[in-house]
């Protein structure tokens, strides 16, 4: 199953509802009514669902628009509008990068940074992990599995020591391995615990004075099966650190699908990556338009649309392609 199949069975539910309210007949008080709850449902937010809403009625009006179904193009492409990923913002891809890795325990944080690392080396990067979250139990050993998965090296202490020193040996190490991409896990962090904040921002600070050329990427990682807390999260966060982009993982069924559109809606942070499973790859980059389709694939989209967008063609299949759109 190829990643955009895995991404519309993980919001099926979500794209089922979606598909419903368009079925009305005629656009009615009770379809924007009814759209307006879906959305909301969704986890989109009520502010990003109340532009939604505004806007499509003026362009029902603009356009004289009778039917609920001709909306659905212009709600797909409202939404659309509320998310963007600027290709400037994968640039430190490509520079020699610390990229620090934050979030609450149990969003797959550290799942996410092996998923990260596998990508990166498969892109011929140099990559280096450090095991910066030193407090959880069995969480050196847990980053450990996933960097060995991900055939990289990883920078650890033993359960308990300073992250900080974790830090300050794995910017020397990737100094001197002229590693191209350092990920840093960090600990579970709680917006209410000051204490481990203020431990994130001596890590920072030991980036900036021992390795001052590269470049500080801060990625939170957020559970998007927990819908409006996850907005909350990166909500709190951002209160007191930068953040740069957002890893959206456990798309897989359980999670509602808007929150991607509440966040960058509502916060101006980009989600970059999304995850749609356990596997090593089961993680890419964010594509506004792949996860649009996905939320509104409810509507049965043909299978040689759906392939294209799946991009299971390569190079090579230009006549396929040719013969099947025949």
């Amino acid at each position: 199953m190829g990643f955009f199949q895995r991404l519309k069975e993980g919001l099926k539910k979500t794209s089922s509802s979606i598909a419903n309210v368009f079925r009305a007949t005629e656009i009615t008080d009770d379809f924007y009514d009814e759209l307006e709850e879906t959305l909301i449902e969704a986890d989109m937010g009520y502010e990003t669902t109340e532009r939604v809403i505004e806007d499509l009625k003026k362009q029902v009006k603009e356009q004289r628009l009778k039917s609920a179904e001709m909306t659905k193009d212009l709600v797909m492409n409202n939404l659309r509008d509320q998310m963007s990923v600027d290709e400037s913002a994968y640039d430190f891809e490509d520079r020699k990068s610390v990229v620090f890795v934050i979030g609450v325990n149990g969003v797959g944080k550290t799942t996410s940074i092996g998923k990260l690392a596998a990508k990166y080396k498969a892109k011929g990067k140099k990559v280096l992990i450090a095991a910066g979250d030193t407090f959880r139990a069995g969480a050196v050993e847990q980053i450990r599995t996933w960097a060995n998965r991900a055939g990289v090296e990883l920078i650890a202490q033993g359960e308990g020591g300073d992250p900080s020193a974790v830090v300050f040996d794995a910017v020397s190490a990737a100094k001197a391995r002229g590693t191209d991409i350092l990920l840093i896990d960090t600990a579970g962090r709680l917006h209410n615990k000051k204490n481990l904040m203020d431990e994130l921002g001596k890590m920072r600070r030991i980036i900036s004075r021992e390795y001052p050329e590269a470049y500080v990427e801060s990625l939170i990682v957020l559970d998007g099966s927990t819908g409006q807390n996850a907005l909350e999260q990166a909500r709190q966060f951002s209160n007191v650190t930068e953040i740069n982009g957002i890893i959206l993982t456990k798309l897989d069924g359980t999670a509602k699908g808007g929150i991607a559109v509440a966040i960058e809606a509502e916060l101006n942070v980009p989600v970059k990556y999304i995850g749609v499973g356990e596997k090593v790859d089961d993680m890419e980059r964010f594509d506004p338009d792949q996860y649009i389709s996905a939320l509104f694939s409810g509507f049965s989209m043909p299978s040689d649309v759906e392939r294209i967008v799946e991009s299971d063609y390569s190079d090579d299949d230009d006549e396929r392609r040719e013969e099947e759109n025949v």
